[in-house]
């Protein structure tokens, strides 16, 4: 430990710290001067983000769950057990401290245990995480995830590729219905040529033949279409459900970084408004798209087929409408991608505001979220308007190109047959061909309206889905060794660690730090010491930059993500309730556990009384986040689950805080129960929780500045006295 001047002593023996407890630590005793400690070049603080911060929206971020580290029925809790706001706002820049709005505050005292503010993300060794290089923020910022090229062209055909019997089925289908349809016209010029001359001699034949054959194409073109509708429904519903669960699945084993950057609101419009877009193209798009092909090559076979010099007419008049095409592409995909950015900026505010719907009300926030919607909403209606107005230009442009087209023919065709060269029912059968293929072709900007719809939202699905965890599976996972002495607890280590956030300078310049197994650890120090950076790294919500975190001599690293949570269990200052029983909620990290290792767990933590007074006990339904239990007992089932869990290592990052003094002395008497034989690390402001620890560590700027037994600490002139004196006053006070 250290005098109040600051001064250190000689390091202990054998890396012991003071007090007799083994362990080693990055404070100045171990011979390294903090100055020696350059860290590695940061990149510079992100921008201010033009939308609201993505901790402030994501619900999975807003309310950090209680238990970070048990795993869900699926064992991916990696993402929706995330404590990350529970220290943000001030992460440390170099020569002074962030303030929250980017801004550098004079003097030393770096932020709130330097947790990363909105926005903020771990450096991986001084390298930008996913969203790539100095532009990655920016992209985040503009949701516009970088997207490699071609990417949305293999995700599309890795959907149908599964189904790609019933595509074939569905693009037959609708050729034979395009066949029945386009067999019309030909009965029309038989008509015409043949059937009338027939019947003008007496023979009703050729005209009932053609009244029969318009008959029997009718009901195939039905029949056929029929059948198209349903089986290309099908191959629809299944790509969207396959789409959906990609996107939630993706979005689960992404990184903590990823959602402190990447808000809810924009993940909900990529599973729903996205989602849907590809819906309309897949369900009404590409029917029209293969139709108007099948339409192009069936009439132009049959044009020249009728007359060589009509289908040469037909064909040169679909070059400017090819032009046309091109042009409207190009210009709707600006148009569409702008407007599925102004959508999710619009959903994006209405899940912030409803999230955080308590401090709008508390700070009469109403009218001010209503201006700033109405703005969304107007850039949503312009960017909106802009697209439709690209499609009326096609709408136009294609029409004048056709109707010029068959003015061009019925003149030409009406001069031949005028001088006998040309056939009346050929030109009836042309003309109607043309107006059969333009047709279509006016639809064809339906096509390409939901095809550029869908081809924004696709690559902005497709640039989620390329996103890859910062904090990755092992290649070959290893599985912790049994635990020692009979004992749940393990060894911990940190091993030459460093860390620091994307936008600001290392938190933890150099760490080392061993805590034994069954050792109870509470850590404690000013606002922005790296305390509840310290509790991240042994949950491995990040990896460090540099150096290692062991777990009985296996790197967090090295360990699955559901062997690591069965080890390592976080409970945090907010408990997260998810919808669903009281019973359910306990049993998060334990789903196959009965009834009764459920109650045993909510007595032991002191959670029993209060269950069993709710309407229906533990079957009732605590409804969404938990609302209808207060703040206290939400922490108390937290507790609950964390027991129930039983994990080797136990983290609780202020866990307490949000406690009342009952509720606080309830979950201090089970503490023991709780702790026995687990290593603990207790992240503490409150010195009440402190008390019940074997070792105290006094961290300040990422390094441990105190060590010891919490009665020695307190009777020596340091920092934690002074900290032990100024709580004993409060309470007087």
């Amino acid at each position: 430990m250290t005098d109040t001047a600051g001064r250190t002593p000689p390091a202990s023996p054998a890396g012991s710290p003071p007090g007799g407890k083994p362990g080693q630590h990055g404070d100045p005793e171990d011979g390294r001067p903090p100055v020696a400690q350059a860290p590695p070049p940061v990149p510079p603080a992100a921008p201010a983000r033009a939308e609201a911060p993505a901790v402030a929206e994501a619900p999975a971020v807003a309310e950090a769950p209680a238990v970070a580290g048990a795993p869900s029925p699926d064992e991916r809790p990696a993402v929706a057990e995330e404590p990350a706001v529970v220290d943000a706002g001030w992460a440390p820049v170099a020569g002074g401290t962030r303030a929250s709005d980017g801004a550098s505050a004079p003097g030393g005292t770096p932020g709130t245990d330097g947790a990363p503010g909105p926005g903020d993300t771990p450096v991986a060794g001084g390298t930008p995480g996913a969203g790539g290089g100095a532009g990655g923020a920016d992209a985040f910022d503009r949701d516009d995830l970088p997207v490699a090229e071609g990417a949305t062209g293999r995700l599309l055909r890795s959907l149908l590729a599964p189904r790609r019997g019933r595509v074939v089925l569905a693009a037959l289908l609708l050729l034979l219905q395009q066949a029945a349809v386009q067999a019309g016209p030909l009965l029309v010029a038989y008509a015409i040529d043949r059937a009338v001359p027939a019947l003008r001699g007496g023979d009703h034949g050729p005209l009932v033949a053609v009244a029969a054959g318009y008959g029997v194409c009718a009901a195939g073109a039905g029949l056929f279409q029929y059948a198209f509708i349903r089986a290309s429904a099908r191959v629809n519903q299944d790509v969207l459900l396959d789409l959906r669960g990609r996107i939630f699945r993706h979005a689960q084993a992404l990184s903590i970084d990823f959602h402190e950057r990447y808000t809810s609101g924009r993940l909900i419009s990529r599973s729903t408004t996205d989602v849907e877009s590809l819906r309309e193209l897949l369900g009404e798009g590409l029917q029209e798209l293969i139709g108007v092909l099948l339409s192009f090559a069936f009439i132009s076979v049959l044009l020249l087929w009728l007359d060589l010099g009509i289908g040469a007419v037909a064909l040169a008049s679909f070059l400017p409408l090819h032009l046309l095409v091109r042009v409207y592409r190009r210009r709707a995909a600006v148009a569409f991608s702008a407007r599925s950015t102004a959508i999710a900026a619009v959903i994006v505010k209405f899940a912030e505001t409803m999230n955080g719907i308590r401090p709008v009300r508390a700070f009469r926030r109403e009218r001010t979220n209503d201006a700033d919607f109405r703005a969304l909403n107007h850039r949503h209606e312009r960017r909106n308007g802009d697209a439709i107005l690209e499609m009326a230009r096609y709408v136009i442009g294609s029409r004048l190109v056709a109707n010029t087209a068959v003015a061009a023919m019925v003149l030409w065709g009406a001069y031949r047959v005028a001088s006998g060269t040309l056939a009346l029912g050929v030109l009836a059968a042309a003309v109607l061909y043309m107006r059969r293929l333009y047709d279509p072709i006016d639809r064809l900007a339906m096509f390409l309206n939901s095809y550029q719809s869908a081809a924004a939202s696709l690559e902005k699905i497709a640039g989620l889905l390329a996103q890859t965890p910062a904090v990755p599976e092992p290649a070959a996972p290893r599985t912790l060794p049994p635990t020692r002495s009979g004992t749940p607890g393990r060894e911990i280590v940190f091993e030459g660690v460093r860390f620091g956030y994307r936008t600001g300078g290392e938190v933890l310049p150099r760490f080392d730090l061993t805590i034994p197994a069954g050792q109870t650890v509470a850590v404690v120090g000013s606002t922005g010491a790296g305390k509840s950076t310290l509790a991240k790294l042994l949950a491995r919500f990040y990896d460090p930059s540099a150096g290692r975190v062991l777990l009985d001599g296996v790197d967090l690293r090295d360990l699955s993500v559901p062997e690591l949570r069965r080890g390592v269990v976080m409970v945090t200052q907010e408990a997260f309730l998810f919808s669903g029983t009281v019973a359910e909620n306990i049993a998060i990290g334990r789903p196959d556990a009965t009834r009764a290792e459920i109650e045993q767990a909510a007595k032991a933590i002191g959670a029993h009384d209060f269950i069993t007074g709710l309407p229906d006990g533990y079957d009732t339904d605590v409804r969404k986040r938990g609302g209808r239990i207060s703040a206290g007992q939400r922490q108390l089932v937290a507790f609950a689950r964390a027991l129930l869990a039983d994990p080797s290592v136990l983290i609780l990052d202020e866990a307490t805080s949000s406690l009342d003094v009952p509720g606080e002395r309830a979950v201090q008497r089970a503490m023991d129960t709780v702790l026995e034989g687990r290593t603990a690390v207790i992240v503490a402001h409150r010195l009440s929780t402190v008390e019940i620890a074997d070792r105290v560590l006094v961290m300040e700027g990422g390094r441990i500045v105190e060590d010891g037994p919490p009665a020695e600490l307190v009777g020596g002139g340091g920092r934690f006295a002074g900290l032990h004196r100024a709580w004993r006053e409060s309470l007087v006070g």
